[in-house]
């Protein structure tokens, strides 16, 4: 059986652990100006130590490496879409951007962090993009930047919807993360592919998996699903409560309950309990 590449336990052994692999993937998937690309990289501790205690759960990334020239960079694979998490990502990268120098270093110094952020979830459901890439630019003349903070956010679901023929490296590597079937069947047809990509499927056997990490990997998937319908109950109390106003005492004290569950589950923090549940931060945190 192959397992899934976005779940925790295998996308940290793929990609974190694997330089040869992590290079081709964000030369496959970051905006790099071609004569850019990384040829080496070393791994960097994950956890970024935050300004306030109560920010650590919100501190963890899943990769980090920096390249022979300095450019460091942050990988996270997220299932699930808070609209706090654009606000994290930029606080990580901020972060790691300000901790490039010691104090009696100079400016120029500093090199480009780029965060690159795969989400198992549709967050610009209005649009039919699924790459997007954000950066500082002159609001009057769009050709001038400062490339200090590179944020790509895509969205993995958006490929599945896409019957794509496309053999383009970043094509392949995202129909790794979301059809690993269609990789299989090019296999079976003997359509080469690269060489990091068939060392990357072989990393999802599970005979590579010791049965606790087989158990932690299947504990991963029940906790997404809970979380996730959990929110789904949360937005259709929310829904329900609006189209009948009468029942909003009871609304919410199912929104309280599932409040609960969350803090009880401990995958989230009070903030994106809050977004998820309508409730505000001084009623989560006082649950």
């Amino acid at each position: 059986r192959y397992l899934d590449p976005k779940n925790d336990l295998i996308f940290k052994r793929v990609f974190g652990e694997h330089p040869n692999i992590t290079i081709s993937f964000l030369n496959a998937l970051l905006p790099l100006e071609v004569g850019n690309e990384i040829i080496s990289i070393e791994y960097m501790q994950t956890e970024l130590v935050p300004e306030k205690p109560h920010l650590t759960k919100n501190s963890i990334v899943d990769v980090r490496c920096k390249d022979l020239v300095g450019r460091q960079f942050i990988v996270e694979m997220q299932m699930i879409w808070a609209d706090t998490f654009k606000d994290r990502v930029l606080f990580n990268a901020s972060k790691t951007f300000v901790r490039q120098l010691q104090k009696t270093e100079d400016y120029i110094k500093l090199k480009t962090v780029f965060a690159l952020s795969l989400i198992d979830d549709i967050f610009e459901k209005e649009s039919q993009e699924s790459y997007h890439h954000y950066k500082l630019t002159n609001q009057i003349d769009l050709t001038k930047t400062i490339d200090g903070l590179q944020l790509i956010f895509v969205e993995l679901p958006k490929y599945k919807l896409k019957n794509l023929n496309d053999k383009k490296l970043n094509i392949l590597w995202l129909r790794y993360l979301t059809e690993m079937d269609k990789l299989m069947d090019m296999q079976k047809a003997n359509i080469p592919l690269p060489e990091e990509i068939l060392q990357a499927i072989e990393l999802t056997h599970e005979s590579n998996y010791t049965p606790e990490q087989l158990a932690a990997y299947d504990k991963y998937i029940d906790a997404i699903r809970t979380e996730k319908t959990l929110i789904a109950e949360a937005e259709a109390r929310g829904e329900a409560r609006g189209e009948a106003k009468g029942e909003a005492r009871g609304e919410a004290k199912g929104v309280r309950q599932t409040a609960k569950n969350f803090k009880t589950l401990g995958l989230l923090t009070n903030q994106q309990i809050a977004d998820a549940t309508g409730l505000t931060l001084a009623e989560v945190e006082a649950l």
